[in-house]
């Protein structure tokens, strides 16, 4: 169950807000930091997870980087302190002003996701009189074996360059002087959870891949096997910060590097997700005709995962100790069907007025939002 440091405070707030614990985010940092150092693996955090600037700061001052998909996010962690160099640029559709801003500024890579992209980014960088530097993100046409929105590393996903490109990929980079080949990118999808068997496919595909590079002429300096890793949102108090050891031990297990080849990682969810819950309050509780539905003052509009992917997030009722079990739907405010967060819900007999945690929403929760019905999007309270 959710604790505050401060109860009676955070009951006289205003609903829906976003609670950090920023004592997990810390520890959670703490552990990716030192699983990181063990296995010499450089982290960067994926920052389309959570934008929130104290998040950023904290992972700045222990040397994590971040992986971005926009130039705004790019220019987000320039304005919050991150160092340029630390930062990578990933995404399939990268315009021209954005690739300019970030080449301009001097990040450390490009994650090129297609030929087109490749030559397009040649393109500026030949206009500029600049060298791009750029790796290849590479589709390993793996199963990361989960939701089928968030699986990336199969052949029919957008994302990556084709193996039946690599030649012409090797051919382009060959011929320009203006791209500077830093490595190669992979990434199979999130919220992977069978860890050992799912990221060791990953690595014998990369194994493969690595090789026709380097057997074509070009050194592999860097490479990138993304993130993925899962948390568990049954349990987020008795799994509170993800198996980053693992998950780290894995890769070096079953992909053997030169000393002079860098991994990376770019984990997102594993480190903000267990750190926020959304708070609310109850509005009623309604009678229907086969259920009964539990009306909250916070919906679709602030986390939009239940009704995008069906997403699950562990509910519970705050106020609601002592009191008898019953089944509910928890639904919220806005005027569409698919607003509802959880369906078939043990919870205490909860009542209007009730404070109701939706729990491990740190990742894709206040990123998604909007302020659809022209509702006003909720604020962030913290720990500390």
């Amino acid at each position: 169950m959710l604790k505050f440091k401060n109860p009676q405070r955070i009951q006289n707030l205003e609903t829906p807000f976003w609670y950090y614990d920023m004592d997990l985010f810390r520890a959670t940092v703490a552990a990716v930091v030192a699983a990181s150092r063990k296995y010499d693996v450089k982290v960067h955090y994926s920052i389309k997870a959570n934008t929130e600037k104290r998040l950023v700061e904290v992972l700045k001052d222990n040397g994590i980087g971040i992986d971005c998909v926009s130039g705004n996010e790019v220019r987000w962690s320039i304005v919050n302190g991150v160092d340029p160099s630390g930062i990578v640029f990933a995404g399939v559709g990268k315009s021209d002003r954005e690739i300019l801003y970030a080449m301009q500024v001097g990040i450390a890579s490009f994650n090129c996701e297609s030929l087109e992209e490749l030559e397009i980014i040649e393109g500026i960088a030949a206009k500029e009189g600049l060298i791009a530097n750029v790796s290849l993100r590479i589709n390993p046409e793996v199963d990361a074996k989960t939701h089928k929105f968030i699986t990336t590393g199969l052949e029919m996903d957008k994302f990556g360059i084709p193996r039946r490109m690599m030649g012409r990929a090797v051919e382009i980079l060959r011929n320009s002087p203006h791209l500077n080949f830093r490595g190669l990118h992979f990434h199979i999808g999130s919220q992977i959870t069978d860890v050992e068997n799912v990221f060791a496919n990953e690595c014998r595909s990369a194994r493969s891949i690595i090789s026709f590079f380097e057997e074509n002429g070009l050194k592999v300096a860097n490479v990138d096997l993304g993130g993925g890793l899962g948390i568990d949102y049954h349990n987020p108090d008795s799994h509170a910060i993800p198996e980053f050891d693992l998950w780290f031990r894995t890769l070096r297990d079953h992909l053997p590097l030169r000393p002079d080849q860098q991994l990376h990682v770019e984990p997102g969810r594993s480190i903000a997700g267990q750190c926020v819950s959304l708070i609310s309050r109850v509005i009623l509780v309604k009678e229907g005709e086969k259920k009964n539905f539990v009306i909250l003052d916070t919906g679709m509009n602030d986390l939009l995962r239940p009704a995008l992917y069906g997403a699950y997030h562990k509910i519970e009722n705050l106020d609601g100790a002592g009191r008898e079990l019953r089944l509910y739907d928890i639904a919220g405010p806005i005027c569409e069907s698919a607003d509802v967060l959880a369906e078939d819900r043990v919870l205490p007999e909860t009542r209007r007025g009730d404070l109701i945690a939706i729990r491990s929403a740190g990742a894709y929760g206040s990123v998604m939002s909007s302020s659809y019905n022209m509702r006003d999007r909720a604020y962030s309270v913290f720990s500390d």
